[in-house]
């Protein structure tokens, strides 16, 4: 009994230790709760966990596109205002002109589309440098097929570059006016100035066409390659690219006269010139002939002037254009590492390849003989440009 007493007694003096400890959990975690919303981001409020934000363009972390924001501590705010001052300091100023350029395409085209992203890609920027915001993107209709919707999807998480619009895929049933009708509520938080409709055989020289562009009107534009009819210079414009100015889209969207007379069917380079003469829109018209053409048979009309060429229906017309108009490019930039030939091993170290400012694309003969003579390694970088 005694030793049955003296253990209830040490078990008492026990729990008169432990209560005050107890008791201080509960605090603690009131605490916590209250320390918490003071952790936040003050760039974006999310109860001071931090969020999880879609990365803009060009900020890619390869996962996706997706970045996160944490908390950083107490000074938030003061880092905050900093980080917005230096921002506002470094805000580089508004461009002159805005354009959207819609290649129509369909989904089993991947490998020209790989060929046009290279050839806008490689482009130098308009100049000078921030005159415009010109954005490219890949027009598709529903995706049916249930393979190319697998891989447009991966395309377009790839690329970022894939409008899909809510039509039956077509060329002339109604496409580039769902294509004309569908943008200025796509892009309603951020208009352009310009909206282009093009094809995926055109080659577009976009310095060139803006600088057309810089010294036009905004409003109630119409430009391309004028085709005449009678005595009319330009009631339409050829349907390989075509530019109207944002309230003509507008305009567009909104008039419900083209689809009450079921005009979208039919050849829709010439629609789109009787919506806007029936509707008196688009009078500030601009023909760009010649300087906007079709690739002959023959493939030997290319012009310096270019602005776009057209009919480049084959991988053979592409490489022609690519030939014939390789001032085009960018300057090469300075590249590091090793240079991979064909069985894998390394041809050389580098540093800098030579200037492709002025390099010419090789003939079938030349690559052959290329893989064959014992030319120096220097005289095959060359061809490089081509791969990068």
């Amino acid at each position: 009994m005694k030793t049955t007493s003296s253990q209830g007694l040490h078990h008492l003096h026990t729990a008169s230790l432990c209560t005050p400890y107890l008791l201080l959990v509960p605090l603690g975690l009131l605490a916590l709760l209250l320390a918490l919303p003071s952790l936040g981001s003050s760039h974006a409020r999310s109860q001071g966990l931090g969020v999880l934000c879609r990365g803009a363009a060009g900020t890619d972390d390869g996962a996706g596109g997706y970045y996160s924001v944490a908390s950083t501590g107490a000074d938030d705010e003061k880092k905050a205002s900093v980080a917005v001052a230096v921002a506002d300091a470094e805000t580089p100023p508004q461009p002159e002109l805005s354009l959207l350029v819609g290649v129509l395409t369909m989904p089993s085209r991947r490998e020209r589309r790989d060929i046009v992203r290279m050839a806008y890609a490689l482009q130098p920027p308009p100049a000078p440098a921030g005159v415009a915001r010109v954005d490219v993107r890949f027009v598709f209709c529903n995706v049916t097929d249930p393979v190319d919707a697998a891989l447009v999807a991966v395309e377009a998480r790839r690329h970022g570059d894939i409008v899909v619009l809510d039509c039956a895929e077509n060329m002339n049933d109604g496409k580039t006016h769902t294509y004309l009708s569908s943008v200025p509520r796509l892009f309603a938080s951020a208009p352009y100035d310009y909206v282009m409709k093009t094809d995926d055989d055109t080659y577009l020289r976009v310095a060139a066409l803006v600088e057309e562009l810089r010294g036009k009107p905004r409003h109630d534009v119409y430009l391309g390659y004028g085709f005449p009819v009678g005595d009319d210079p330009m009631p339409f414009m050829h349907g390989m690219g075509y530019v109207v100015s944002w309230d003509v889209a507008r305009w567009v969207s909104t008039n419900q006269d083209i689809l009450r007379h079921n005009d979208t069917h039919g050849p829709e380079d010439l629609l789109v010139g009787k919506w806007l003469n029936i509707g008196g829109r688009g009078k500030n018209r601009y023909d760009l002939k010649p300087r906007m053409y079709d690739l002959n048979w023959f493939m030997d009309n290319f012009r310096p002037d270019t602005i776009a060429v057209h009919m480049l229906k084959d991988n053979r017309r592409w490489a022609a254009t690519f030939r014939s108009l390789p001032q085009q490019f960018k300057q090469d930039r300075i590249v590091t590492g090793q240079v991979i030939g064909l069985l894998g091993q390394p041809l050389l170290k580098l540093k800098q390849l030579p200037d492709a400012g002025n390099f010419q694309l090789p003939t079938l003969a030349e690559i052959t003989r290329q893989q064959t003579d014992s030319q120096s390694s220097q005289d095959r970088l060359r061809f490089l440009p081509l791969l990068l």
